[in-house]
């Protein structure tokens, strides 16, 4: 009893047609691994290295091809901005209110000045206040 007829040659142009399709899943799996692993900071050339290097061989813009439809795309981290320069050649003075013994209002006032990152522009918030009045909690709104 036949169930079914296929010829040799469409039998093995079959298997050949479905390897790269389960070759590719394997591949694709293995992309989102590496990049979960790697919490998203990984691009495509150092997810091929690491491909590579795992001894699957595979070519750097399919794995851009690959992670661009899965929409695994590398962030880019923020540089740090240094805006303290502690090696100034300016002279350095006392800290004088870690000295001194604070007994009513009025003695001693701190101030600072400090800049705000808005969407599209930046804003500088400056405060002064009383010393005896900052172990209580200070609150400040800033509306533009």
């Amino acid at each position: 009893m036949s169930v079914g007829t296929v010829s040799r040659g469409g039998f093995y142009r079959s298997l050949r047609q479905r390897e790269p399709a389960e070759e590719e899943t394997e591949v694709r799996s293995l992309i989102q691994q590496i990049a979960l692993e790697h919490r998203g900071r990984y691009g495509y050339r150092r997810i091929t290295a690491e491909l590579r290097r795992r001894g699957v061989q595979v070519n750097r813009k399919k794995v851009a091809r690959m992670m661009r439809d899965d929409n695994l795309l590398a962030i880019q981290p923020k540089r740090f901005a240094v805006t303290t320069n502690s090696k100034h050649k300016c002279e350095v003075h006392l800290d004088l209110a870690s000295c001194m013994t604070l007994t009513g209002i009025n003695q001693l006032w701190v101030a600072d000045l400090t800049y705000i990152r808005l969407k599209g522009e930046f804003v500088y918030l400056a405060w002064a206040v009383d010393r005896t009045m900052m172990s209580s909690h200070l609150t400040v709104e800033l509306s533009v």
